[in-house]
């Protein structure tokens, strides 16, 4: 193996039968869990909700406040927090800052999570 000049061949070659980091096979260790959404939003509407998925799986989100200076955005992180029960820190809009569809994503939950906590969100206000 070739080494760069002023390197020692130490640095150059990974040592064998060295310890596994802890955590699982191959020091592969599981993460946290991050749901990623695809959702469609309305800003500026009458009212704040949660509408429902839409056919191409994407979530519709109905928030009152106007699309300026993030309020929008902001009112999208804080009622997905709200219907899934979880601290607002843990909700982001990664992508489609200023566009109607985004993609939200969810720390400390799954997917599947996510979608069963919206729907009894959804039935608990159906209820009321």
């Amino acid at each position: 193996m070739m080494t760069m000049p002023g390197r020692g061949a130490s640095r150059s070659a990974p040592k064998r039968g060295g310890r596994r980091p802890a955590g699982g096979a191959a020091g592969v260790a599981a993460g946290p869990a991050i749901a990623r959404l695809a959702v469609r939003v309305q800003p500026g509407a009458r009212r704040r909700e949660v509408a429902g998925w839409l056919a191409d799986g994407a979530l519709k989100l109905r928030v009152t406040e106007p699309p300026e200076d993030g309020r929008a955005n902001r009112a999208v992180e804080a009622l997905l927090a709200g219907s899934l029960a979880v601290p607002v820190s843990r909700v982001r809009v990664t992508r489609g800052a200023s566009s109607r569809a985004k993609t939200v994503e969810i720390g400390g939950l799954d997917e599947a999570t996510v979608r069963m906590r919206l729907a009894a969100a959804g039935e608990r206000d159906d209820g009321e």
